[in-house]
């Protein structure tokens, strides 16, 4: 795929406008975890559990939106049908979001429905993949996760049973996607049936990390202008040197060559699904270091709070779990860097606990800028260093 100037971009302008939708949705997931953390009065747990599943259907929908744009040209009518659908719903879903529980509880769930039934509606009517099957398989398993999301949204408004059917029904679409939605006489859609175009999914997965990563340089900007003073600078400083280091970190070797990995092996569906686990945890760290970083930046000394902690190191922790399990994937090793600065967050957090906010995000800062240093005196010892997958990825299907 050719990825430069007119010729890289005719075609993809579907794409981008799909991640731009996406730069908002991830805003407002970051709103909101910050009100869970600030609010006083609520129970943290279930609402940071009820912004966790929010985040979860996001990320489905943008993967399966992914998985089609890869596996079928976008150029064609249907496809950006497809898209223009997913990208209005997500921006539908995204509005309602900081209310998904409460009383836009209704439109978040028709609308989501709406994106997973029409999307398979489409590709149905464009007649695409009637070999296999796929569409009307996953039509059958979105209609029945549909009755969870629909039934949570309009009996329970106010109920703690609105938690649980969601997940249920969440829990079907991610089951569904990962057991090829079976279906009794027509089988299931097995991984070497996806004929997904290796580098553009890789490609895809690369664009929303620098999604997040904007996002995180936007939440950072909009929270230091709405208090633009003298003691929220070095916070706000520190906020973007994270995200530039854990740039540099995603895209060190295993982020920057993932494409070539996937073109590498006889089937990139295979290696496509397990690197959509590994972005999920990758995308959940950056979104989490900058909802860390947004309320140091409100609060630069002075506050105290065990779960602002968990934040603060807990992004960084994930972000280098996730890098880790992509390293994996693409050169079947895993750094000591990323091992020693797990350990180091883990380690530093009991002393962290009682100092200023401040000085968690300076802490953090400076075990990523460990790991991003590192990762430079390995590239010149070991300049030039091909992808080698898990045999299990590089096997024939």
């Amino acid at each position: 795929m050719t990825v430069g100037g007119l010729r890289g971009l005719r075609g993809r302008e579907g794409e981008l406008l799909l991640d731009l939708v996406y730069v908002f949705a991830l805003t407002r997931i970051s709103e909101r975890l910050i009100v869970d953390l600030t609010t006083q009065g609520r129970v943290v747990l279930p609402e940071l559990g009820q912004t966790a599943l929010l985040l979860l259907a996001l990320w489905l929908t943008w993967v399966r939106a992914a998985m089609v744009t890869s596996a079928f040209d976008p150029r064609r009518g249907a496809i950006r049908l497809v898209l223009v659908l997913v990208m209005f719903g997500s921006m539908i879903v995204a509005v309602t979001l900081p209310f998904a529980f409460g009383d836009r509880g209704v439109v978040f769930a028709v609308t989501y429905v709406a994106i997973q039934l029409g999307k398979c509606v489409v590709l149905l009517l464009g007649r695409y993949d009637r070999e296999r099957h796929t569409p009307a398989r996953a039509l059958c398993w979105a209609a029945v996760s549909a009755v969870p999301w629909i039934a949570g949204a309009v009996l329970f408004p106010q109920s703690p049973a609105r938690g649980v059917l969601w997940t249920l029904a969440l829990a079907l679409d991610y089951t569904g996607l990962t057991l090829g939605w079976p279906i009794p006489g027509l089988g299931r859609t097995r991984t070497e049936d996806w004929k997904l175009a290796g580098e553009h999914i890789a490609e895809r997965f690369q664009q929303f990390i620098v999604i997040a990563l904007g996002e995180t340089i936007l939440l950072t900007g909009m929270t230091f202008a709405q208090e633009f003073t003298p003691d929220r600078v070095v916070p706000s400083v520190v906020s973007f040197a994270s995200t530039i280091l854990m740039w540099r970190i995603y895209f060190h070797r295993a982020g920057a060559v993932l494409p070539a990995a996937i073109e590498a092996i006889p089937s990139p569906a295979r290696f496509g699904r397990s690197a959509f686990h590994s972005h999920l945890v990758i995308v959940t760290g950056i979104l989490a270091t900058g909802v860390g970083h947004a309320l140091v930046i409100h609060h630069p000394v002075g506050h105290e709070d065990p779960l602002w902690l968990a934040v603060i190191l807990g992004g960084p922790a994930l972000f280098l779990a996730g890098r880790s399990r992509l390293e994996y994937e693409v050169f079947t090793r895993v750094s000591a860097s990323r091992v020693i600065g797990l350990l180091a967050l883990a380690a530093l957090a009991p002393v962290l606990v009682r100092l200023p906010p401040l000085i968690g995000t300076s802490t953090a800062a400076t075990v990523l800028a460990g790991v991003a240093a590192w990762d430079t005196l390995r590239e010149h010892k070991h300049p030039g260093e091909a992808p080698s997958p898990p045999e299990s990825t590089r096997q024939q299907p």
